[in-house]
């Protein structure tokens, strides 16, 4: 029943906020949502508990539930000074509050659906609900961008319904579409069917996972989008269109088909980090650098899934390090749009100089992105190399090599230029409120902690979730 509050207080609490339109009760609300998603997230960790037959927590699924939780949780923090000093108007102020809310809600149904068609459903209704997030600032390039995401997203989430479709004909004599259903009677599908329904779903969710060549929304959504929601989407959304993939993928495995599916895993890891070293290099806009770096690592998740073995771990605790760093890192983009009005990395010199801990948290995001340890992206990364000389992939592992070299120049190019350069006689020296520096803080603490000893209840997470699959 505890599952069910995650669905409820939002839904009153929207209609509460709808009726009563008052900004300090948009804010106040807000975080005592969040408080309580937290609060009861940490119980089902310890505690897996299930709400109907359509909502369950398992090993699987417990990782981007904590995820979600902690994000939700700091965003929340920063969504305290974002919303107190946001100028639109009270309709907007109230619609922001009112779709932030149901989009975790949305993401939480996500992640506890124990049935493919629902897990669609919910994931199609984040599609929805981020729609007018994205265009808050209401700006013709946020238009564009809403749209742009709109149109592809619909496109992708439409094949991953004709991959489903696919499954169920595949699988017409157990005639179900839940989870373990379609686990305890692998034995009956049909490998043709399952191969044509992994292909589109894979497509299909990996839209919205970012993963290339099908990624061409996600630079335009999280440059326009406010950066409280653009942390949301890169830490929180994109994973759910991952837990998807696994779903389908571990069917495979089951059905000895999983070599066809890592294959694809591999081919579109690499493309994206392709095609995120192509652009980073030569990019002027933080944000939109930003948004390809996701690109790189959900690659970097895809490749550690298709290369197997240790890899598998990799990529869940990439993917844990990713969220909480990107998520620090967009947040702090935020100040510096704040401090600077600008989003053009050759506008911007000396953060360091104009809002010092604003500087502290760029610079040590930029560390905990690009894998410098003691942050825990250096240890995922390492053990997807490490696989790849076991399995003695020596081409795949030089031109990872490669391709993150450039990632990591191109980043560096832009981030230390701004951080270090002399300060702009035209901007004064700003110190933003203590509340856009808390959740950076708070993130990049835990990263550290993980990456200096992952602790024994996220190691054992870790590993229910890899022998789940």
């Amino acid at each position: 029943m505890i599952i069910a509050i995650l669905f409820i207080f939002p839904i009153l609490s929207s209609a509460f906020l709808f009726f009563f339109k008052n900004k300090q009760l948009n804010v106040v609300l807000t975080a005592i949502y969040s408080l309580i998603y937290l609060s009861i997230v940490m119980f089902l960790v310890f505690k897996p508990q299930q709400f109907t037959e359509f909502l369950k927590v398992d090993s699987l699924n417990v990782i981007f539930l904590l995820i979600l939780a902690i994000l939700q949780f700091g965003i929340s923090i920063y969504n305290i000074d974002f919303l107190t000093h946001s100028q639109v108007s009270i309709r907007d102020h109230t619609l922001y509050s009112i779709f932030y809310q149901f989009f975790v809600m949305a993401m939480t149904g996500i992640i506890l659906s124990t049935h493919f068609g629902l897990l669609w459903v919910f994931i199609e209704a984040t599609t929805l609900i981020t729609l007018y997030l994205i265009n808050f600032n209401k700006t013709k390039e946020s238009l564009e961008a809403s749209w742009k995401y709109i149109f592809i997203c619909s496109i992708g989430i439409s094949l991953a319904f004709v991959g489903i479709i696919f499954l169920s004909i595949g699988n017409f004599n157990i005639n179900s579409l839940f989870f373990e259903d379609i686990y305890k009677n692998y034995k009956n599908i049909n490998p043709f069917w399952l191969k044509l329904s992994f292909l589109f779903i894979l497509i299909g969710f990996g839209t919205k996972m970012g993963l290339a060549p099908v990624h061409s929304w996600l630079p335009d959504a999280h440059s326009e989008a406010p950066s409280p929601i653009s942390a949301m989407l890169s830490g929180a959304l994109l994973n759910g269109s991952f837990l998807g993939i696994l779903r389908i993928f571990k069917v495979m495995r089951l059905c000895n088909l999983d070599v066809f599916a890592k294959i694809l895993l591999l081919i579109m890891g690499f493309l994206s980090l392709l095609v995120a070293a192509s652009f980073i290099v030569k990019i002027t806009n933080y944000k939109r650098m930003l948004a390809y770096s996701s690109i790189e690592n959900m690659g970097i998740i895809a490749i550690g899934i298709g290369l197997g073995g240790v890899g598998l771990y990799a990529s869940f605790l990439h993917l844990i390090s990713h969220s909480l760093t990107k998520a620090s890192f967009f947040l702090t983009a935020g100040n510096v749009l704040h401090t600077f009005h600008t989003k053009e990395t050759n506008k911007i010199t000396g953060i360091l100089k104009t809002d010092r801990y604003t500087g502290f948290l760029w610079i040590f995001s930029f560390f905990a992105i690009i894998g410098l340890p003691p942050f825990p992206i250096f240890i995922s990364e390492f053990l997807i190399l490490k696989e790849m000389i076991f399995t003695k992939n020596i081409i795949l592992f030089i031109i990872f090599v490669i391709l993150l070299t450039i990632i990591i120049f191109g980043l560096g190019k832009s981030v230390l230029k701004m951080v270090f350069g002399e300060k702009n006689e035209h901007i004064e020296k700003y110190k933003n409120s203590f509340w856009v520096y808390l959740p950076q803080t708070l993130f990049l603490i835990i990263l550290v902690i993980i990456g200096l000893y992952i602790p024994n209840f996220l190691h054992k997470m870790i590993e229910n979730a890899v022998n789940s699959l």
